[in-house]
């Protein structure tokens, strides 16, 4: 599954306009756990690694690296917490999804980014922990706020752009003290709106970044860009300009869900969140019908700091159902 080049990027399936906004939210959620999936057993290897190992271009949940195949990550559980956050809460209660991660993050997880680690556990209060973290540092612009958005993405959509770019700061603040982070979250959960009312992501990039703060608009521009290609990136992937920029450029240049995943994986690196995020964009556009039975039907997420819980494919997409519902509209 080699990516086309990004100057002649292939047309899209004909006709995606059959999808329901709900095909397209269950697309997001599943897609993006799915990638997650996918990608974790090839985490830090070396680009190619996926297509290397399915030749005929028929990917596997094959697990390694301490996954089982199908086995979800951080990345959704995460989301998770996320999602049922607003929905127990019927909204956005910051301190709420703050104190779930805390719980997730204290149970032991398989798996947790190390920024992240230290905001959750520093005992540090839900609206400062990530900001004394960036004055010690400097460095919060790390891509963990990205992957977990899928579910707060379609959660916000409805209530319109400046709505789900605001939630998608807010969010990504509890861990991240950069703004980069903020507004890459934001930038994320725009183009899933778009793509949730049937519109081209790639095409709204422009007017996205026109909503993007001004101090870090032009670093966004760069990654975003028609013509970026990862191989342009100045971090290591698990930063957050990459790691979207790749994302973007993977759904850019492939024509389904299943290529553009694979395209994310093969990129090597943080395998599993840039799939993650891929996912999210490509299954927000193809929609759940294009996710092949092969990889939902593996497909798990253990929720540790949840009494033992385990959510299937079944699982998302009833969550998914529940969160595309959204908030009130805000926008005439």
């Amino acid at each position: 599954m080699t990516p086309q080049d990004p100057a002649t990027p292939p047309t899209r399936p004909r006709r995606t306009d059959h999808l329901t906004r709900t095909d397209r939210a269950a697309g997001a959620v599943v897609g993006s756990a799915v990638g997650d999936a996918l990608g974790a057993p090839f985490e830090f290897g070396p680009a190619g690694a996926f297509s290397a190992r399915f030749p005929d271009g028929v990917g596997e949940m094959c697990g390694g690296g301490g996954w089982d195949p199908g086995e979800a990550t951080d990345d959704t559980q995460m989301a998770v917490l996320v999602g049922e956050s607003l929905l127990e809460r019927g909204g956005l209660e910051p301190a709420d999804v703050f104190g779930r991660f805390r719980r997730w993050a204290a149970a032991d997880p398989k798996d947790i980014g190390l920024q992240t680690e230290i905001v959750l556990t520093s005992g540090d209060s839900w609206d400062l922990a990530a900001s004394l973290h960036f004055q010690m540092t400097g460095l919060a612009a790390g891509n963990g706020s990205l992957m977990r958005a899928a579910t707060s993405a379609v959660y916000f959509a409805e209530a319109g752009r400046e709505a789900t770019m605001a939630a998608a700061r807010r969010l990504a603040a509890l861990t991240h003290g950069d703004g980069a982070a903020w507004e890459g979250t934001a930038v994320l959960h725009e183009l899933v709106r778009v793509a949730l009312d049937g519109g081209d992501p790639v095409a709204a990039v422009p007017g996205t970044l026109a909503r993007v703060a001004e101090g870090h608009r032009p670093r966004w521009a760069t990654v975003l860009a028609p013509d970026w290609h990862p191989d342009l990136a100045t971090e290591f992937n698990g930063a957050v300009w990459p790691c979207l920029g790749s994302a973007l450029w993977a759904l850019r240049t492939t024509g389904t869900y299943e290529s553009a995943v694979a395209a994310a994986i093969d990129l090597g690196g943080d395998t599993d969140t840039v799939a993650a995020v891929t996912g999210t964009l490509a299954g927000a556009v193809y929609g759940l019908p294009a996710i092949p039975a092969r990889w939902t039907g593996p497909l798990h997420v253990p929720l540790p700091g949840s009494g033992g819980r385990v959510l299937d494919a079944a699982d998302l997409v009833a969550l998914a159902e529940a969160l595309v519902r959204g908030p009130a509209p805000t926008h005439p």
